[in-house]
């Protein structure tokens, strides 16, 4: 019989290491669950500002993309009011130039036709270069078509640089 017993208290061993772990405390599982719950909602969050962050973007490419459809429609409007002879006529395009204009700087396109402004490379594109002695160097002295926020440069003709 000792040694059925010895195999007994052997076997009895053996099992306990293979046994499985005790079930956590009440506590320990709440605290878990607590854990995880939070990590979910911080997760959530995360999700949430991805989202946002995307949807910005696309929409402010899709506004950029319906905005830059306008511009040969507004440079058409302009070549009609330089060939117009009729007043009211030129006047009913201009007010439709007009508000088309307001329509795109209240999408975050404003107009860029200033002369007088010292060149910009974020702002224009250069052209030609004039001889001009009554404007300083590098100043847009001439706007051929104007730019539309950051659409497009304002294509202009800039002084040359005296010697």
């Amino acid at each position: 019989m000792t040694t059925q017993g010895n195999a007994a208290n052997s076997a009895a061993g053996s099992g306990a290491d293979a046994a499985p772990p005790q079930a956590p405390a009440p506590e320990r599982d709440t605290a878990e669950l607590e854990d995880r719950w939070l990590r979910a909602m911080a997760e959530l969050e995360n999700v949430r500002k991805r989202h946002d962050r995307e949807l910005d973007r696309t929409r402010t490419a899709e506004r950029g993309r319906v905005a830059s459809a306008w511009l040969p429609v507004l440079d058409n409007l302009e070549l009609a009011l330089g060939h117009a002879s009729d007043d009211a006529f030129a006047e009913g395009v201009r007010a439709t130039l007009d508000q088309a204009v307001e329509a795109l700087a209240r999408l975050g396109y404003p107009r860029h036709d200033a002369t007088g402004v010292p060149f910009d490379p974020a702002v224009h594109e250069v052209v030609t270069v004039q001889d001009d002695p009554d404007a300083p160097a590098n100043t847009v002295v001439r706007v051929l078509r104007p730019g539309y926020g950051d659409l497009r440069p304002a294509a202009v003709a800039v002084s040359r640089r005296r010697e």
